[in-house]
């Protein structure tokens, strides 16, 4: 998926102060990866169903697009509804 604007600038920032040498390492690695993994883990659990009709032309665009991202469809549909629902899908005209 496209990187919006504010995605681009903070991966700049981040860049920038890793090649200035302003980055701190973690001190307790394994334990804040765990930490992250659970947060990550409760966040993307799939416990619930949904089905929904869609017409064949607008899958197969779905289909294609997570196609060139490299992802199943599913998780890239299932991706851009969390999106939507957390405000954080921008308009392309932005």
């Amino acid at each position: 998926m496209k990187l919006t604007k504010q995605e681009l600038q903070e991966e700049q920032e981040i860049l920038d102060a890793f090649e200035a040498n302003q980055l701190d390492s973690i001190n307790d690695l394994e334990t804040t990866r765990q930490k992250h993994q659970q947060a990550a883990a409760n966040t993307f659990k799939k416990d619930a169903r949904l089905n929904i009709r869609i017409s064949s032309r607008t899958l197969r665009a779905l289909q294609k697009m997570a196609l060139q991202e490299g992802i199943p469809y599913q998780t890239m549909i299932a991706g851009v509804l969390y999106k939507f629902a957390e405000g954080q899908l921008v308009s392309s005209d932005n």
